[in-house]
């Protein structure tokens, strides 16, 4: 009974909030047929505590919530049940509002009400039921709205028969499922058509565009079809809001795009328009919205739209439009000076394509402008000054273009309500006073790749409303300022990597409950390993540092929802905590360059979303567990330079996704498995150089399709190379196209963007991310591949023991960039057809293939060694003192120079035909030399002064060590 009593004052107050019903409907009587019809309707409905359904009460319908009568006959013209509280329809059903949400079966007895004008179910839960086919028949029926209520199957196409059919509504009904009802063309009365979220399929009706008195249509959020060609080159005589988004839609847009002289809402965002914009939209005086991003439009903004606004009554192009939205397209050339005219314009977004030029200075015409976005494109000049004379400015990212010179508190002066400054990846220099006090407060700030060439700036002492800060790269050295942790105490996100910052951070390390990412990575931090405390930190990068001392035993403690760690090249000592393996939201962990001891916790290999594992170049002991062979989701696992022992685990054949498998340079010993060429199908790399594997090739390796590197060499392997190794279909292409093998995971920080229009969200600081990359023995030399790992097809067996003839099928290996097959008892003759190997940059041949005498390379008094008489002046008493030639002769080369030069090397390959082999293939590397000389010269030179030095020292200093 109470609960009765309190539905009775919720509809009792509702009654009042809405007014109840007008004075001349309480007056009228309802029909009696109409009574009974609406008592039927109400029976199929299911419940009957519903606060509207309540008042369905004595013998006069038109007194009832939500129905309206005639004057004068009494019948029933309007049936409103739609749920006040939509919030509800998606939330606890048992809550307050919970039961003003109706579902159920919606009878036929609605066909009883001849005179229904007005139908409204929408915001309720039917469950999935179709919608009734019955409707069609409801002759006077002038509004429609079922949205938002729970129906699925196919629109009833006897809809098209309701002539008098104004209004539909049948949105975010997701599980329609259906085509659009060709009948609907024939429904000249209608104004309205919304089908928005209701995964509609199939082309859209020709005629649409053709009905006389539509105004607005929203198709939105489907996988509709059409050809813009036919479908925007109809007539639209009224239309007013046009929203296509997100579909299928295709073509170019046609000239007569402009003719839509009324549109004052368009959204074709998110199809697949193709060509430009043409000159036409000038026409379109009225628009307030236009936004056709996320398509793949080509050539350049129309340069001049004066002659197309000669009919509009400003004489100005868009003279009302608000937001303009063209981003994530190809579109090149500069920037129109009639984007400077729009004086009412609120949002301006060109992000993500290919345009070029300065930004114009007539910007600052635009006082009401709120987001300015051009970020992504090649624009380069100067930022204007004139942009500081913006008040209204609450978004301003100009990231990732070319922009130059100094950046002042002229750019600011106005900007009172900036919430949003993104200056990043550019070459500009900020030149602030040192008693700048900004007059804005940010939330988020990154002028990462900006010039400081300072200590941290003191005006940021005064943004206390911090989200994201990024001065990643930008130059700032000395120490961090007490003043910085107050600052950032509220934060979500900090990137202040690449710089040149030392000294300690506090330990420990207090972070907010809100906060998810943080990047120190290359700087000069020193001490003891900073333990950050923070529930909710997902991303942890402080690599690329001098932190010392151990791993933290308890760091699951306080980082248990970690996704991202790493600490590599630091100089963390002591054993991998266990506690490491109950932190199982990791997906990437990047231990790597590090002087971890002890063995590997087979407790990691609990972490289902374990995406990569880095614990190279350490002093990790013991057995591979078995336990790494469980994570499915694995793609990158790199656990070279250690003292591991033993052999693979059976267990990494369950590693389906795998594309990185490096175990170099350990003590594994046993037989190569057969099954790593039928299980690790996804395969990209692998090698296991550097160790006791024994035994022959096994010939199932063929099978790893996607196989672009595989370094088997210096090992004990026996036998003859498997004919069918020229099978590596991922070795068979010339591999050209640059693809960044990168194993991301998304940081989390988001920022909703709102200009009084458009809502879109941004990514403060992008993905976080584990950059593939291997070291490639070529030319004599360890070369450190990152970006341009890709491309690199290389085929390393040397140093082992292998036999028999050369496998002429090698040849059919078209994209081989590295072949060494040295240090082998390889003999016979070097096919001619050797020269289809056209990409070749290095071949190395050398000793046990003694094809060739001396006489053969007579004419080269350049060369030396085997099997010519002449010594040359490296040459060891003792060939086969192999760690020391390895120690001498190995350095790293970092992305910058040797990423470069990849490409140019990449395309010289066989420059004479077999002239190459010919001078290659000699005994001692030093030949080799001698076809390369020209070009290892310089690029030695380059190498060894600007970024051997050091690393090659740490190397040694490394191997030193472990000896020790």
């Amino acid at each position: 009974m109470l609960r009765i009593v309190i539905l009775l004052l919720l509809t009792a107050g509702e009654l009042v909030r809405q007014g109840g019903a007008d004075n001349d409907q309480l007056v009228a009587s309802c029909l009696e047929s109409d009574r009974e019809a609406l008592l039927d309707f109400k029976n199929g409905l299911e419940g009957p505590e519903n606060p509207m359904l309540l008042t369905w009460r004595g013998s006069n319908c038109c007194q009832w919530w939500g129905i309206s009568c005639e004057n004068g006959t009494g019948a029933v013209t309007h049936v409103d049940l739609h749920n006040p509280h939509p919030e509800a329809v998606d939330g606890d059903s048992s809550s307050r509002y919970g039961f003003w949400n109706l579902n159920g079966e919606i009878r036929r007895s609605l066909m009883e009400l001849k005179s229904l004008k007005y139908l409204d179910l929408s915001s309720n839960t039917f469950n999935g039921i179709s919608i009734p086919e019955f409707l069609g028949s409801l002759q006077n029926l002038q509004y429609l709205n079922l949205s938002r209520a729970g129906f699925s199957g196919p629109i009833p196409s006897n809809l098209g028969n309701i002539s008098s059919l104004q209004y539909l509504d049948l949105s975010l009904n997701h599980n329609i499922n259906s085509e659009i009802p060709d009948s609907l063309v024939n429904v000249s009365s209608l104004a309205t058509i919304d089908i928005s979220n209701s995964g509609l399929h199939g082309r859209i009706p020709l005629g649409l565009g053709n009905l006389p008195n539509l105004e607005i249509l929203r198709l939105t959020r489907n996988n509709l079809d059409a050809s813009s060609s036919q479908f925007l080159s109809e007539r639209w005589e009224k239309i007013q809001i046009l929203d296509l988004s997100f579909n299928s839609i295709h073509g170019k847009l046609p000239d007569s795009f402009g003719n839509m002289t009324s549109l004052t809402y368009l959204d074709l965002s998110n199809n697949n328009f193709q060509g430009g914009i043409p000159s036409s939209i000038g026409r379109l005086c009225n628009l307030e919205l236009f936004s056709i991003s996320k398509n793949n439009l080509t050539g350049t903004l129309p340069e001049s739209l004066d002659e197309e606004t000669r009919n509009c009554v400003s004489r100005s192009p868009f003279s009302s439009l608000r937001y303009l939205d063209l981003s994530n397209n190809k579109l090149r050339g500069t920037l129109p000076k009639w984007l400077g005219q729009l004086e009412n314009l609120i949002e301006l977004s060109l992000v993500d394509n290919l345009l070029t030029g300065p930004i114009p200075d007539s910007l600052h015409l635009l006082q009401k402008l709120r987001t300015f976005d051009l970020s992504q494109n090649r624009l380069n000049g100067t930022l204007p000054t004139s942009i500081g004379q913006l008040p209204s400015l609450y978004f301003i990212d100009v990231s990732s273009n070319y922009l130059t010179g100094v950046v002042n508190e002229t750019h600011f002066l106005k900007h009172t309500e900036l919430r949003f400054l993104d200056l990043s990846l550019n070459s500009l220099i900020l030149d602030m006073g040192s008693n700048w006090v900004p007059p804005f407060q940010t939330s988020v700030l990154d002028m990462s790749s900006c010039h400081l060439n300072s200590p941290f700036p003191a005006w940021l002492k005064s943004q206390e409303s911090i989200v994201y800060l990024g001065f990643s790269n930008a130059s700032i050295s000395g120490s961090i300022p007490n003043w910085f942790w107050e600052i950032s105490q509220y934060a979500l996100s900090l990137n202040i990597s690449f710089n040149k910052l030392e000294g300690q951070l506090p330990n420990p390390w207090k972070l907010n409950n809100a906060f998810q990412s943080v990047d120190f990575s290359h700087n000069l931090f020193e001490g003891p390993l900073p333990l950050p405390v923070g529930m909710t930190l997902t991303t942890l990068d402080l690599s690329h540092n001098k932190f010392s001392g151990s791993i933290p035993k308890n760091i699951s403690d306080y980082l248990p929802i970690l996704v991202f760690l790493s600490l590599a090249e630091n100089q963390i000592k002591g054993e991998i905590p266990t506690s490491i393996g109950y932190m199982d939201r990791l997906q990437v962990i990047d231990l790597s360059s590090n002087n971890l001891t002890g063995t590997i916790p087979p407790n990691i290999g609990n972490f289902s979303s374990l995406v990569a594992l880095d614990l190279s170049k350490n002093s990790l002991s013991g057995t591979i567990p078995s336990k790494l062979g469980q994570p499915s989701d694995l793609r990158t696992l790199h656990l070279s330079e250690n003292l591991l022992s033993g052999q693979i685990p059976s267990s990494f054949r369950n590693l389906s996704r795998l594309e990185m498998l490096d175990l170099e340079r350990n003590m594994l010993v046993g037989r190569i498995p057969h099954w790593i060429g039928e299980g690790l199908e996804n395969l990209r790399i692998l090698s296991l150089r550097s160790n006791a594997f024994f035994g022959e090739l096994p010939s199932t390796l063929s099978n790893l399709s996607s196989l672009h590197v595989l370094d088997l060499a210096d090992n004990q392997l026996n036998g003859t190379v498997p004919a069918i190794f020229g099978d590596f279909k991922g070795m068979t292409q010339v591999q050209n196209k640059l693809q960044y093998l990168l194993y991301e995971n998304y940081d989390g920080v988001n920022m909703m963007v709102n200009s009084e229009g458009l809502v879109y969200t941004r990514s403060l600081s992008g993905n976080k991310f584990y950059q593939e990359n291997m070291v490639v023995n070529t030319k004599g030399q360890r070369l450190l591949y990152t970006k341009t790992l890709s491309l690199v097809i290389s085929l390393d067996l040397s140093r082992n023991n292998l036999s028999g003839d050369f496998p002429v099928e090698l040849t059919k290996l078209l994209g081989l960039v590295v072949l060494d097959l040295s240090r082998n008892h390889i003999s016979g003759h070097i096919p001619a057809n050797i020269s289809k190997l056209g990409q070749l940059s290095s071949l190395d041949l050398s000793s046990h293939l003694t094809t060739f005498d001396s006489s053969s390379f007579a004419g080269n008094p350049g060369l030396c060694g085997a099997p010519l008489d002449v010594r040359c002046a490296d040459d060891n008493d003792n060939d086969d003192d192999d760690d020391d030639d390895d120690l001498n002769k190995e350095w790293f080369v970092k992305d910058g120079f040797i990423d470069n030069w990849f490409y140019l090397s990449v395309g010289l390959g066989f420059v004479a035909g077999l002239i190459v082999p010919f001078l290659i293939m000699s005994v001692r590397k030093s030949w080799s030399i001698a076809y390369f000389g020209l070009v290892d010269e310089v690029a030695e030179k380059l190498w060894f002064l600007k970024h051997e030095t050091a690393k090659h020292t740490r190397y040694r200093r490394r191997r030193h060590n472990r000896a020790v």
